[in-house]
């Protein structure tokens, strides 16, 4: 039995992990805005409730909840999508407000982790954007961009710890159903193709990842994945 800890489980793939994990007797640890209710009353799985783009208070807000634990897996998945704008129209602002949860807020994680608990391995969910530049997608693939490199980085600064960057695929998830039903296509390209390409359940997607996270351990720490490449 393993134990886990999961952001970002309110809905979606963090949500869908979750059940994945519990369904197959593992111990679940998550952080979410929201508890979803289905594991209300799960004696495996242990919820803390937290906005994790308050980046100043993870540290004193979530030390207790993890002190002393060891987790088996990390899974950093709580993120935003941001606007879909040129980068000429997006206020800085509202980029810095992507960065504090695509990426400050697992750089404060990890350091709480680091110090305060055994971390066996750490997955970030990264996304093809942090590699592809599209038009409208700068906030986002500006802060996915940063997310590998800051666990590139850490793989070499805790090399006790295995960290790697993955991308899931697209999954149909609340930032998903954003982009179909609210984005031009026409102005950003981009949208059309999401639309078009194959896109998973959460439920298809976090059985595939919780199938593929031991394969990452063969990878060298800090690697970005692409899981449509690995399979």
């Amino acid at each position: 039995m393993k134990t886990i800890l999961i952001t970002g489980v309110s809905s979606g793939l963090g949500e869908a992990l979750a059940k994945a994990y519990l369904d197959q007797g593992d111990t679940v640890y998550a952080i979410g805005r929201t508890c979803p209710k289905e594991f209300d009353h799960d004696p495996h799985f242990f919820f803390f409730p937290f906005d994790l783009s308050q980046t100043f208070m993870i540290q004193a807000s979530i030390k207790e909840f993890i002190a002393k634990h060891s987790f088996d897996l990390v899974i950093l998945n709580a993120g935003i999508l941001g606007e879909i704008k040129t980068l000429k129209e997006t206020e800085t602002a509202k980029i810095k407000e992507v960065m504090d949860l695509n990426v400050w807020a697992n750089k404060e994680l990890i350091d709480l982790l680091s110090t305060h608990a055994y971390v066996r391995q750490i997955v970030g969910i990264s996304s093809g954007a942090a590699v592809n530049g599209s038009k409208g997608w700068g906030a986002y693939s500006l802060s996915k961009a940063a997310l590998n490199m800051l666990l590139n980085v850490y793989a070499k600064e805790l090399p006790e710890i295995h960290f790697t960057a993955l991308a899931p695929g697209v999954i149909d998830t609340p930032m998903v159903q954003q982009i179909i039903h609210y984005v031009n296509e026409s102005e950003f390209p981009s949208a059309r193709r999401l639309k078009e390409g194959p896109i998973q359940s959460p439920k298809e997607a976090a059985k595939l990842l919780v199938a593929t996270f031991d394969t990452l351990l063969k990878y060298e720490s800090g690697s970005f994945l692409d899981i449509r490449t690995m399979i």
